[in-house]
């Protein structure tokens, strides 16, 4: 939770409250709320406790009466596939600051990518009167952002898009397309591509991008080639196993459509006798600060993470005002290393 306050004070937060006391953020909004009953209330001696601590630390209880009072609680809520995930924390820094900056709190919620996850953890932060979300797990699978359109509920995507519903994103088919272009020019004429999951739009987007620029350069990509898996190491370790099982010429280059996924490509090809940067280019996507420390460093895009997040905010304030905002695409950039930098011998 943001501890940003609009004097020169830092004002006492419910985090703060909340490491204080040893509970979470949740039952120490519970307990300052006085909320008492069912399985989900505290107990009178954790409710006690955080009073307690919030006296001691000066939090405002004139501020918690006011936000009951007007209904603005300035808190905004913003859900996350995994928070262990490089690329959304880094987001939610940016979401963070920004907020904090408008004199807004944030909240923050894991969904592991699961519908039904998404739409409890999304129901409790509106249970808790927050009055925004930004939604860093949209896919097309289940009806939740239908629903919280349809409810009036302000909310803006991020990292992800979804139809045409206000997003914060990097230009991903832009990217993609970067990737191509490097690998065409450094030779290559046979690659694999690393998908990542069907649902989420960063992987269809890369893939899409990569796809035409290739097409453009007269290249084509059998479907046997384009393979799908987690964004994560393990996923991208599988998926390259499958594509070097396939049979005929194996490829000359790997597109992985997310860092990690790349790394663990990059395991799999060292256990197959294959030299990265050598024998087979492989290039990601994202720029996590690993990439750079490799042994082979890898050959990445670069996305504008932080900023991502500050504008995900300023959408969704623009939306508090009564604004309808356009969606936004950050441009990446192409960071060229090691593992792609050789040109393939002719």
């Amino acid at each position: 939770m943001s501890a940003a306050s609009g004097g020169s004070r830092r004002r006492v937060t419910l985090r703060d409250i909340a490491r204080e006391a040893g509970v979470s953020v949740t039952s120490a909004s519970r307990a300052l709320h006085g909320v008492t009953g069912g399985a989900r209330a505290p107990s009178a001696e954790t409710a006690a406790l955080v009073r307690a601590v919030a006296d001691r630390l000066g939090y405002s209880r004139d501020q918690l009466a006011s936000g009951l009072r007007t209904r603005r609680s300035r808190l905004l809520g913003m859900l996350v596939p995994r928070l262990s995930d490089y690329v959304l924390a880094t987001i939610y820094e940016g979401v963070e600051e920004a907020a904090g900056l408008a004199g807004y709190h944030t909240v923050v919620a894991n969904t592991r990518d699961d519908p039904a996850e998404q739409r409890a953890r999304a129901e409790l932060m509106l249970d808790h009167r927050v009055e925004g979300l930004v939604i860093g797990d949209a896919s097309p699978r289940g009806d939740l952002l239908a629903d919280l359109e349809r409810r009036g509920v302000p909310f803006v995507l991020v990292s992800r898009r979804a139809e045409t519903f206000p997003a914060a994103t990097g230009d991903d088919v832009a990217g993609g397309g970067m990737v191509a272009q490097h690998l065409v020019e450094m030779g290559h004429d046979r690659v694999a591509i690393l998908a990542g999951e069907r649902y989420a739009s960063t992987g269809s987007d890369r893939t899409q991008g990569f796809l035409e620029r290739w097409a453009a350069a007269g290249h084509t990509v059998p479907g046997e080639r384009v393979v799908h898996g987690p964004f994560d190491a393990a996923g991208g370790r599988q998926a390259m196993q499958r594509v070097l099982e396939l049979p005929g010429q194996p490829p000359t280059a790997v597109f992985a459509v997310n860092d990690f996924a790349a790394i663990g490509a990059m395991g799999a090809l060292r256990d197959a006798g294959l030299r990265v940067g050598q024998d087979i280019a492989v290039v990601g996507y994202n720029d996590v600060s690993l990439a750079a420390e490799l042994q082979v460093p890898l050959s990445t895009v670069a996305t504008p993470n932080l900023e991502m997040g500050r504008t995900a905010v300023r959408l969704l304030l623009g939306i508090l005002d009564g604004e309808r905002p356009d969606s936004i695409r950050l441009l990446p950039r192409l960071q060229i290393r090691e593992s792609s930098r050789t040109p393939r011998a002719r």
